[in-house]
Formats: C-alpha cells, structure tokens, sequence
C-alpha cells in the first residue's frame, strides 16, 4: 500500500484524513506525464482519473470551426477527471499536459467505489469542483475583458506557478495560440511587445523565459483574483477534510509559487 507520506504532492489527497486516503492507496499508480500528452480528449469516455504531483495541464475548450481555447490550468493543487465523479462520464474539454511531470493515476470505476464508502473523498470532489468553477468564471470575465498581452500575462504566471522550477517555460507559439484562441500572428507580435518590455528575456525554439516581476506587471488583476480565491477555496475546504468535517469551501490553489510542494 502506498504510504501516507507520499500523497504530500497533491493537495487534495494530502487533504483526505488516513483512513479514507487508504481507500484509494492500494489503487494509486504513480505516472509519468510527458509535455504535449493527451490525458483525455473532448468527448470520450473518462476511464482514468489524474492527481498531479508535479507539472501542468491544461483544459482546452474545442469549438466546432477547429479552434481552441483554454479554459483553466491544472496542477497539484486539483486532478483531471474528478468532476466525472459527480455524474458525467464524457470529459467536456480536452485535457494536455503543457509542463511536465508525475501524477498519481487511478481509474474512474475504483475512485467511484471508494468514493461511496467515503463522504470525505466525496467533499474533496466538492471542494475541487468549486475552485475549477472560479476559475472558469474568472477567465470567461478576463477573456471578455482584457488584452491578449494582459491574458498571456496571466497564463504564462498560472503555468509558472506549477511548473518544476526555473523561469524557462516549454511552451511553443502555437501552444499559446491554443491557449489564448487567437491566431499565431497574433501571438507573435504579442511575443514580441513582451520581449520588448524584457517581460519575456527570450524565445528560444519551443520555449519562453519569463521575467516574473515583470510578467506581474504586465498580468492583469485576473492573476491575483484567481489566486486568492482558488487558495480560498482549497484551504478552507481542505481545513474541513483534515478534521474529518465536511468540507463547506473551496480548495486551495497554489496562487503564487510559495505554495509549491514536491512529489
């Protein structure tokens, strides 16, 4: 059985009281999550559920004329798929991890028998489904509302916050234009604007170094409102699983960098 110590790299699990941790550790299966890999696409069937220890994924909306845009990112703070455990076994979006890393794997028909044994493995789904919801609502406000630069800004600050460290980022101008659903020339003139301001000190091939101060600058106050809230919402609700309570909150989401844990 997977020891307790172990579940440190995710929030949520580390949030779960030993006993019902010890539900799901016999079905745990630590993987590795390599950089542009699909872990579910829009429209399949979920079967395997996600925990990252390390790394990022991102939820990418697919619209019917073949653009895409994201829609939250994922890391050790939440997991992909656990929605699914709530009713709906088709994944709404396409899941694909943009940093790499090592997440805890468990399929979606075990996860759901313990999660019927467990009414606190059924308010960390709770608890996980609510900070994914603020994020959601914040970015359809920020995309309504503000400039790509401010919007990349932001992502680029989101997916910093859960990579494994170093301000170089492997992230291809096509993989921003899929985030931000905005075409590749935009892209690249945003790309440029930033290297302009040293946002952004370069632009190797298939991958950006960020200047984080500057990047902070740039970002508009979607960073920080996101942040606060999903760090909210899973330290409260986490707070409630530790003491074996229900959870009545949100999750907790690293928002800046101070929350980094290690697998």
């Amino acid at each position: 059985m997977m020891d307790h110590a172990t579940r440190v790299g995710n929030l949520l699990l580390t949030a779960l009281p030993p006993a019902d941790f010890a539900l799901l550790a016999l079905h745990l299966r630590k993987v590795v999550i390599e950089r542009d890999s699909v872990l579910v696409r829009s429209g399949d069937r979920i079967e395997q559920l996600f925990f990252p220890l390390k790394g990022a994924i991102a939820d990418i909306t697919e619209l019917p004329n073949g653009q895409t845009v994201a829609t939250a990112i994922i890391g050790h703070e939440g997991a992909v798929g656990l929605t699914s455990s709530l009713g709906a076994s088709v994944s709404p979006t396409t899941a694909v991890v943009r940093i790499p890393g090592t997440a805890l794997q468990i399929s979606r028909a075990q996860f759901l028998a313990a999660q019927h044994r467990s009414p606190a493995i059924a308010s960390m789904v709770q608890v996980f489904t609510m900070s994914l919801l603020a994020q959601l609502q914040q970015v359809a406000a920020c995309n309504a509302l503000h400039s790509v630069e401010a919007r990349l800004a932001r992502w680029l600050l989101h997916i910093h916050d859960r990579a494994n460290g170093g301000d170089l980022l492997p992230l291809t101008q096509e993989t921003l234009s899929e985030l931000l659903g905005v075409r590749r020339t935009t892209v690249t003139h945003v790309v440029s604007t930033m290297r302009a301001s040293r946002a952004l000190k370069s632009n190797r091939r298939g991958q950006l170094e960020i200047d984080r101060p500057r990047l902070e600058a740039l970002a508009c106050e979607c960073y920080q409102v996101m942040s606060r809230e999903i760090d909210r919402i899973v330290s409260r609700g986490a707070i409630g699983l530790v003491h074996g309570a229900p959870a009545r909150g949100a999750s907790h989401l690293p928002g800046s960098r101070r929350a980094g844990t290690s697998s």
